[in-house]
């Protein structure tokens, strides 16, 4: 049963075949032989325990709320949760305890769905591997799977199993690891450069980045505000769509959210035509640092769709190599501007130090923040500086103008989506990521995401394959705003092509056979 997807397991709730309660137990026993991972901050087991009793009381006279009512799913812990711990893995917000829910917890409560609890994030969501939070990195549950250490054995220069695990990439890799260890079935990351798009390619997912403007962000914890998006990990795309459903909407809380688009409830529909789709190949995405599994896996995801008769272009986003030095510019000084707002004097960490509020400010923020956070909060304070504004920030704002307009213009060439890598390689180890200092590594990682961010487009990131070394790759598909239900369309076609296999964890778990239960269908295998 844990190995199911979201809509399997919300019919055999609706038959009968497992009660709330049961199907709560046993993730939360997931969670507790996979607490190694660190995949969680807070594990809210009386309260899960307490919305499955109710869950179980509303099938039981018939009144059941929907496809998420009863089913588990796990939180970033950068949304606001009512009576239940938010830190942003910072020492700033440790004890924090909001008084209400973010729009989209409630969104999802609302909908009868069991909450498990708060999950791992770098500090601030300011990171792409998950290993910059105060509660330590957490591990890609890739790392004990079946596949991955078959490879490794085959590997004769392979290190010590304990000190050689895999990132989850960030910052919502917290959420991409309960997600993929099957402790729930959907989890909320947030996605502000790739945040949650980044992780799922890593971890073997389905990571969704709705439109600016679809989901509201009310309760998420601000890291860029014209930037950030809730995000949502499932194992496909069927679970993202009831998702999405559930979550889209205006929200009179939170002022750029738009007229919702989505008809709710709603199921994609099945594309068994792709002919009549223009898929587009950005030719700046073809980096020197791209791996050659990737760019061969891309290549052949062009060549299938033009297999069936769809028409696969070369596109060009000519401002794509100005990105990330824009992106940095304008996240840092966003990030300067929000983290203002922890001093010390209303919630979160305050020092003991008394001398004056100036020193009560500044030892309150070094004892809070770890050093990314601060070095950001530096770097943005520098670009706003009267004598560097314009030089920076509002250079830096005509730049994001041209890179949406960028993808207008793609997208008014006649392309319907554009193909994209999600990651660079598959998951590095930990001790090989840490090497590099945390600003090189979001540049890097996040390349081929940050863009989607600064222009407020939805994009998804599919499993394609798993690589020699036996972990998965994923790529990207980017739609026009708004044009979030024909993205994941596209997306659930693409998926139901490709042979991606679920992940084997048998070292972790007693009973895999439920795992195994939910081996994905496939016409064609992209791995040859």
């Amino acid at each position: 049963m844990l190995g199911r997807t979201l809509r399997e397991v919300s019919a055999a709730l609706k038959q009968g075949q497992i009660t709330p309660t049961e199907l709560c137990q046993k993730c939360l026993s997931l969670i507790k032989k996979t607490k190694f991972l660190n995949a969680y901050i807070t594990v809210s087991e009386e309260v899960a325990l307490k919305q499955a009793e109710e869950s179980e009381k509303r099938y039981k006279n018939g009144q059941s709320l929907g496809d998420l009512d009863g089913i588990p799913v796990a939180v970033k812990d950068n949304f606001s949760t009512s009576g239940i711990e938010t830190t942003c893995a910072s020492n700033m917000l440790k004890g924090y305890i909001p008084p209400y829910n973010a729009t989209v917890v409630q969104k999802l409560l609302d909908q009868g769905a069991l909450l498990m609890g708060k999950t791992n994030l770098d500090e601030f969501a300011m990171g792409s591997g998950s290993t910059d939070g105060v509660f330590g990195p957490v591990k890609n549950p890739w790392s004990y799977s079946k596949q991955y250490r078959e490879k490794r054995k085959q590997n004769l220069h392979s290190k010590n199993e304990d000190s050689d695990w895999l990132i989850t990439g960030g910052s919502s890799g917290g959420s991409a690891a309960a997600v993929s260890a099957f402790t729930c079935y959907a989890a909320l990351g947030s996605d502000t450069g790739g945040s949650t798009r980044n992780p799922a390619a890593h971890c073997g997912l389905v990571g969704f980045k709705p439109s600016y403007g679809l989901v509201s962000r009310h309760g998420l914890i601000p890291l860029v505000n014209s930037m950030d998006v809730p995000g949502i990990l499932t194992r496909c795309v069927d679970d993202a769509a009831i998702v999405l459903g559930a979550l889209a909407g205006p929200d009179p809380k939170d002022s750029t959210t738009v007229h919702d688009p989505i008809n709710k409830p709603f199921m994609l529909p099945s594309l068994a035509d792709v002919s009549k789709l223009c898929i587009g190949i950005p030719k700046e995405y073809l980096v020197p640092e791209l791996s050659s599994e990737v760019r061969s896996l891309w290549s052949k995801a062009a060549d299938l769709f033009e297999s069936e008769g769809a028409k696969v272009l070369e596109v060009s986003l000519p401002h794509t190599s100005y990105s990330i030095v824009c992106y940095h510019v304008l996240c840092t000084s966003e990030v300067a501007s929000n983290m203002a707002r922890f001093d010390g004097l209303q919630y979160g960490h305050r020092c003991d130090i008394d001398v004056s509020t100036e020193a009560m400010y500044a030892a309150t923020r070094r004892e809070g923040f770890n050093d990314v956070v601060r070095g950001r909060i530096l770097s943005g304070n520098f670009f706003l500086l009267k004598e560097n504004y314009e030089n920076y920030f509002v250079k830096a704002q005509k730049v994001r103008r041209l890179i949406a307009n960028d993808f207008v213009n793609a997208f008014n060439s006649g392309v319907d989506v554009l193909l994209t890598p999600t990651t660079l390689s598959e998951a590095v180890p930990y001790l090989e990521f840490i090497k590099e200092d945390n600003r090189t590594r979001s540049a890097q990682d996040d390349i081929f995401t940050q863009a989607v961010n600064m222009a407020g487009l939805p994009a998804v990131s599919i499993p394609v394959a798993l690589s020699n070394q036996g972990l998965p790759i994923g790529l990207q598909f980017i739609g026009r705003a708004f044009c979030d239900q024909q993205l994941l369309t596209v997306a659930k076609w693409f998926e139901k092509q490709v042979q991606f296999p679920v992940i084997q964890l048998q070292e972790l778990m007693d009973d895999c056979s439920a795992v195994l239960e939910n081996e994905k269908l496939a016409s064609v295998s992209l791995k040859q």
